[in-house]
């Protein structure tokens, strides 16, 4: 039987100083009657501070994205959800100030329906929780993948 060749393991784009971590998140696109779409904004727990983006957030090992997204947006906005279809899947790649290359996939939901009362969360990965019109939205300071989104959907 002939030998086997191991291929050679591929060139690496980021310089090996730069740990690596993927990870998973899911978010909802919660629109209201009049058109504003809701949003939170990242606390100071976050590298990513004072900026707003979707509700929702990482999914749990062994848990499903539609789960934890409705888990997401009620700990963050106090909201029940009912989900509708699956929007899209992001991908994105950036270094964190500890010098991580974090993998970031993104799983986008539309949210079908809501119940609750909106409040922010206490202590967590969001400081504020709110309802901003499409023409509002460029005085904000949104997280990179928000303004994909709000292209795509709204």
């Amino acid at each position: 039987m002939p030998e086997r060749s191991v291929p050679a393991e591929p060139e690496r784009s980021v310089p090996a100083e730069h740990p690596e971590r993927q990870r998973i998140a899911a978010y909802g696109v919660c629109v209201d009657a009049q058109g504003n779409l809701l949003l939170a904004r990242a606390s100071s727990s976050l590298s990513i501070q004072g900026r707003w983006f979707l509700p929702g957030g990482g999914v749990d090992h062994g848990e499903h994205p539609a789960d934890a997204v409705r888990r997401e947006i009620e700990e963050e906005s106090g909201l029940t959800v009912e989900l509708g279809p699956l929007l899209d899947v992001l991908s994105d790649v950036r270094i964190l100030p500890d010098a991580t290359n974090l993998h970031t996939v993104r799983i986008i939901y539309r949210v079908a329906s809501w119940s609750g009362t909106l409040r922010a969360e206490q202590a967590g990965t969001t400081d504020a929780i709110g309802w901003f019109a499409k023409s509002e939205l460029g005085a904000l300071p949104l997280a990179r993948y928000v303004v994909e989104v709000v292209e795509k959907f709204l």
